[in-house]
């Protein structure tokens, strides 16, 4: 089955979704950890009342994490699914749709 060309698209519609995305990620959070470790007048810059520069990377990291999540989530219903239900009813033996 893993020599199956169907087999071999669904690694590669993974892997273009997650390799880069993951990359990605972690730039952005070697960026964060970098600027509030060696950037502290930066990070430590007011933005409006006790808001800080820090804080709102901070809670960026959070939204881009649920972000990743909820992309992930529709790449996987639009390209993975459709395309792993079929892999699945052919190794059961059954017919896919």
């Amino acid at each position: 089955m893993q020599a199956s060309p169907d087999f071999q698209e669904l690694r590669r519609r993974y892997r273009s979704w997650a390799f880069p995305v993951t990359i990605a990620f972690l730039v952005w959070y070697l960026l964060y950890v970098i600027l509030s470790g060696f950037a502290r007048d930066f990070m430590g810059t007011k933005v409006f009342g006790n808001i800080n520069v820090a804080l709102i990377f901070g809670i960026l990291q959070f939204v881009s994490t649920f972000l990743i999540a909820w992309g992930y989530s529709r790449h996987a219903a639009r390209k993975l699914d459709p395309l792993s239900d079929k892999l699945r009813a052919d190794i059961e033996g059954g017919t896919h749709e």
